[in-house]
């Protein structure tokens, strides 16, 4: 499979995560017609965002040398301490011309556009945009582009189209999807006092609770609510959830004739309904994952990248394209409120952990040494001889079987590598520094990877 690197021939662009520069680079490589970068400090990723303020000059640069585009986020939403320097270091970026600012706050934006009337300003998924007259008050405070609530339905979006033109439309179409409303949410802040919505969440949502339970005193007699067809027997005890790393506090969970609910949603992924997206007045497609690997970047992008250009191109929807994005570690996938609302189709109950389904990420070339064909890999995963691997490049894919490994510490040869070792392959083609390995998994073997993290 060959993937396009460019959208030359269509007007829908593709944005997607970078959480350092190394990320940015492929994702631009594998096919991002955009990308977007978190500002130190004023991110919703604050604690895992590899960029500074000189790096994200670089950024800016690189981005300009390939005609792509970088945003820069800030779309914390601060206390009054925070408003000074918030508004200072968005002058000092302004400098650097990005070609958006992704924000939340509405009295910032404000702010921010009585500094530097001429920035562009996308308004973040952070800012619950969920009807067409808040997207009305955002165009007529002069932001460029909404990037919608993540709670809409297809046609909710194109009513917010028609009824307010001349602001572009932006829609995650893939990655993580918050338990609470876009986002907005206080688990975080709740059990470790770091807040969320300033860009220090934990993924409390995600954590493994245990339900416990109190025995208190016997109840008798039936609660029938309104409406109901059929008496519903209220709790008579005390039930409480614990989270193992957290023994000493007990959360009480309490119960309505629904069920109880619990927090960990499914991911998104809406690489089957751009069309319709698109039809619906969508005209940039993003994904969510700025804390996600090089592999996730690169295998997203590349998929996405194709499966837009397909249906600009009038062509039918490649079902490769889906294996693809399946083949990155996800907790189960969903395509989120475009069609339905998803109730309790739209969560996990067995883990909270992203989980490879048919590959493992093997490793990333860092050099290539052309006298000897060894690519020198920092590697991710194990690897043996006699290995099955897939060898990725923005442009190709080749399957082979493993026959040497070297270990780079002794350069000794090898039977087998580690993940966090790095060694050497060789290559039978002139590898660099985009270019990925994977190996096949079986649905059986997935529980037991070597790595049980987000890749």
């Amino acid at each position: 499979m060959e993937a396009n690197s460019s959208n030359k021939n269509n007007s829908f662009e593709l944005v997607m995560p970078a959480g350092d520069m190394s990320k940015l680079k492929f994702a631009y490589a594998y096919g991002a017609d955009a990308a977007y970068a978190g500002v130190p400090i004023y991110s919703l990723r604050a604690r895992e965002n590899g960029f500074r303020k000189e790096s994200l000059k670089e950024a800016i640069l690189l981005a300009k040398r390939l005609g792509k585009k970088l945003f820069l986020t800030m779309n914390i939403f601060p206390h009054n301490s925070k408003i000074a320097g918030f508004l200072d270091l968005f002058c000092e970026m302004s400098e650097l011309e990005p070609d958006a600012f992704i924000m939340s706050d509405a009295g910032l934006i404000k702010q921010a556009l009585k500094l530097r009337p001429n920035a562009k300003i996308h308004v973040s998924t952070q800012a619950n945009i969920t009807n067409w007259a808040a997207a009305e008050f955002w165009r007529d405070c002069g932001a460029k582009r909404l990037i919608l609530s993540r709670e809409l339905s297809l046609k909710e979006i194109a009513e917010i189209r028609d009824r307010v033109p001349g602001i572009e439309l932006e829609a995650f179409v893939h990655g993580a999807i918050c338990i609470a409303y876009s986002g907005r949410c206080l688990i975080s802040n709740y059990l470790n006092h770091r807040d969320a919505n300033q860009g220090t969440c934990t993924n409390s949502c995600r954590w493994e609770y245990k339900l416990s339970h109190e025995k208190k005193s016997l109840c008798e007699g039936e609660t029938t609510r309104p409406g109901s067809e059929a008496a519903y027997e209220q709790l008579c005890d005390s039930y409480y959830v614990t989270e193992p790393n957290h023994r000493e506090k007990r959360f009480e969970m309490d119960e309505d004739e629904h069920g109880t609910y619990l927090m960990n949603s499914k991911d998104l992924c809406a690489i089957e309904l751009l069309g319709a997206l698109a039809d619906a007045g969508v005209t940039s497609f993003k994904v969510e994952g700025r804390t996600k690997s090089v592999y996730y970047v690169a295998i997203i992008s590349q998929a996405y990248r194709r499966a837009i250009d397909d249906m600009a191109a009038g062509r039918a929807f490649d079902k490769d394209n889906l294996l693809e994005v399946m083949s990155t570690a996800n907790r189960t996938l969903m395509t989120g409120f475009y069609l339905k609302r998803p109730n309790e189709y739209g969560e996990n109950f067995e883990d909270g952990l992203s989980l490879p389904l048919s590959h493992k990420f093997a490793g990333h070339v860092q050099s290539y040494d052309p006298a000897s064909g060894i690519a020198w890999v920092n590697f991710k995963n194990k690897i043996a001889v006699g290995s099955q691997i897939e060898w990725i490049t923005p442009k190709k894919r080749l399957t082979e079987t493993v026959r040497t490994l070297v270990n780079k510490k002794n350069g000794s040869l090898t039977s087998e590598l580690h993940g966090g070792v790095f060694g050497g392959l060789p290559c039978p083609f002139v590898a660099d520094d985009t270019t990925l390995l994977r190996v096949p998994i079986s649905v059986e073997a997935c529980a037991s990877t070597d790595s049980q993290k987000s890749h």
